[in-house]
């Protein structure tokens, strides 16, 4: 899957989406103009007026009506939108999710938390909190959010406790499918914009209901202005459910053509058909299927891993899913038909538990590359075992996308990880001194100094257990390290905003003890600081930029820090300074700026004082804006910057992936090809 191209497709999907929906306001317009001008008449007609007189097209009619649809409309969509801007957590605790714990030792739940944890590491985007539905007994699942920062992912109770490893994992690819592909955001839109043309609908129903129930009083004399407010009521409760019945129709067909697309995506991140196969199987053969109990599985039907409520009147045309049968055999066409035998003995509850991390047993060659992370200084993690380098167009390919062996090589990282560590990021009280532990100089005038600022803010409790971690940080590699800062991102995202404050300050101060910002410190700002952020405030960020040419000074910036990043040789100095190689920096740039044809004659290596990090942060906060295009475009041309000599320094790993996460492109630990 190439991830730039799945996200101008979710963008054309978008626009087609808008398209549709418009259309289907409009035929709300015209019905409810219609059903106007046939009340008017009627009115006119009880009057005595001729039938010469009678309204036909009324232009302050037509302009009324087409403003107060679109106001309630506009006004019920926005309404559900803000219920949904709450983020993932909002969503899945609304369908009576529950939030698993990092640090959970049942089994169930720790494999269902390993398999997620390994699928975002190996995707390179932040680990999604992970709710379990426990009042449901059928095999189902969804994700939701509106940024990846946000994003969340959901399974019921019997997917947990039904699937075996495989399966699990086959339905977590599936939904990390639809995180990585931009479906999150587009299923929001499709229930905000259906619930806002429902509105209309439950607004006439609410006239009949107070009228039926004698709420609604109407003076004057006869029986003219109840039949008047029946009349509307009546129309709008039609026409409403009129328009709704086509917006699920819009929503239903959108969704299936997703979920083939999912489906594919789910077998190709894990090469594994039977995971998946497996799944699907399972709901047919289940009683209960995919059927949740909840009445509310109806509103968000779409974000399902399969058909969530039965819609006995429409559904063919409502179902938010293909058939089971039609996905098993597109998957796996010499399917002989038969679905699962819920009689057969699955043991599910131990399976696949041989490794730390949950996973089968490691091979060779993992064990052989785990034992070299495990060496003073580690392996250098971009380069295999072979000494191969990684080629650009393999880094660029690795990215937004999921393969066997980016997950194989995320659960190295995570078995080669001191255990101590792993445990510490998933405990609340640990994680922050665990990202504290990280950001700690070795020399010990800045440590003391850094320890003075963690007493002062923190305690002198938190002091003592970030001492106690530091020992187990000794030659980790630098994947290890944001590794970990990723491991404790679910659990920091759950401190009050009070607390991720004083947090993201303590951060902020320990970098700027030593007046110098490393490469690895403003990963860690980038990465750690940022996903919080947009986590307690998701919104995506609006494409404004479409020429290279708005944006050179720009790439020239992200261009110059990337070569110099990777031209510093020798010892560090006392000042923490490294000699850098000029040559090295001007070769590198030239090759990165080869890669955009359009602006390299106005691309020049800028002198390291002219793209430090204040000026790398801006760049990004810029390039934020720019299309995907572009986007690509210059993330390739880093990676050519980047591996210009054939290696790739820690520091250039560390900045180049700060870049891409700052452009919303994930990339996960780099893998050499």
């Amino acid at each position: 899957m190439d991830f730039f191209q799945a996200q101008e497709r979710a963008r054309q999907r978008t626009t087609r989406l808008v398209v549709l929906f418009a259309l289907a306001v409009v035929g709300t317009i015209v019905l409810s103009y219609a059903a106007a001008v046939a009340l008017v008449n009627v009115r006119r007609a009880q009057s005595a007026y001729s039938a010469d007189q009678l309204v036909w097209f009324d232009p302050p009619l037509l302009l009324a009506v087409t403003a107060g649809t679109l106001v309630v409309v506009a006004c019920g969509s926005l309404y559900k939108w803000s219920v949904f801007r709450a983020g993932g957590s909002a969503i899945a605790e609304g369908v009576g999710g529950r939030r698993l714990e990092a640090h959970t030792v049942d089994l169930q739940e720790r494999r269902l938390l390993n398999v997620v944890e390994e699928m975002a590491i190996a995707a390179g985007v932040p680990i999604p909190a992970v709710y379990v539905l426990d009042d449901e007994p059928s095999l189902n699942a969804f994700a939701a959010g509106l940024t990846p920062s946000d994003a969340v992912v959901a399974v019921t109770r019997g997917t947990m406790e039904k699937l075996s490893r495989d399966e699990l994992q086959g339905v977590v690819a599936h939904e990390f499918s639809h995180i990585l592909n931009g479906d999150m955001r587009l299923n929001v839109k499709l229930a905000a914009i259906v619930f806002g043309i429902l509105v209309i609908g439950l607004i006439g129903r609410g006239i009949l209901s107070g009228l039926g129930r004698g709420r609604v009083r109407v003076r004057g004399k006869g029986g003219g202005g109840l039949a008047v407010i029946l009349a509307i009521g009546l129309a709008a409760m039609i026409i409403g459910y009129i328009g709704y019945f086509f917006g699920r129709l819009i929503q239903a067909a959108v969704s299936r053509q997703r979920e083939f697309l999912a489906d594919a995506s789910a077998v190709q991140f894990t090469r594994n058909p039977g995971g998946i196969v497996g799944a699907l199987r399972k709901i047919g053969g289940y009683a209960l299927g995919s059927q949740l109990a909840t009445a509310k599985a109806a509103e968000i039907g779409h974000f399902f891993f399969a058909e969530g409520s039965n819609n006995l009147l429409f559904e063919g045309l409502w179902a938010t899913h293909p058939p089971l049968d039609l996905r098993i055999r597109t998957i796996d066409p010499q399917w002989d038909g038969k679905f699962f035998d819920p009689a057969t003995a699955v043991n599910v509850r131990t399976e696949s538990f041989q490794s730390a991390a949950g996973g089968p047993p490691p091979t060779p060659a993992e064990i052989a590359l785990r034992r070299a992370y495990n060496t003073p200084g580690g392996l250098p993690p971009l380069l295999s075992p072979r000494g191969l380098p990684l080629a650009p167009a393999a880094l660029m390919a690795q990215m937004g996308s999921l393969t066997p062996q980016q997950v194989d090589h995320a659960r190295t990282l995570l078995d080669a990880t001191p255990e101590r560590l792993r445990t510490a990021a998933r405990t609340a009280r640990e994680a922050p001194a665990l990202v504290y532990g990280l950001l700690l100089e070795q020399r010990k005038v800045v440590g003391d100094a850094q320890a003075a600022i963690l007493a002062a803010q923190q305690g002198a409790d938190l002091v003592g257990l970030v001492r106690e971690l530091l020992p187990h940080f000794a030659g980790l590699a630098a994947d290890a390290r944001l590794l970990l800062a990723q491991l404790a991102l679910p659990v920091l995202r759950q401190m009050p905003p009070a607390g991720q404050a004083a947090f993201a300050t303590t951060c902020q101060a320990l970098i700027a003890a030593d007046e110098r910002l490393s490469y690895f410190e403003f990963a860690m700002q980038k990465v750690v600081l940022r996903h919080l952020a947009v986590a307690s405030e998701p919104s995506a960020v609006t494409i404004q930029i479409y020429s290279f040419n708005a944006v050179v000074p720009e790439i020239a910036v992200l261009l110059s820090a990337l070569a110099w990043a990777g031209s510093m040789q020798g010892p560090e100095q006392a000042d923490g300074s490294i000699q850098a190689d000029t040559p090295a920096a001007v070769a590198a740039f030239r090759d990165g700026a080869a890669q955009l044809k359009l602006i390299e004659p106005q691309l020049a290596l800028l002198n390291p004082d002219a793209c430090d990090f204040s000026q790398v942060d801006a760049a990004l906060d810029k390039l934020a804006g720019a299309s995907f295009p572009i986007k690509q475009r210059l993330l390739l041309a880093g990676a050519h910057t980047v591996t210009h000599d054939n290696q790739i320094r820690d520091e250039e790993a560390e900045l180049l992936r700060a870049f891409a996460d700052s452009l919303g492109c994930p990339m996960p630990p780099l893998l050499a090809a």
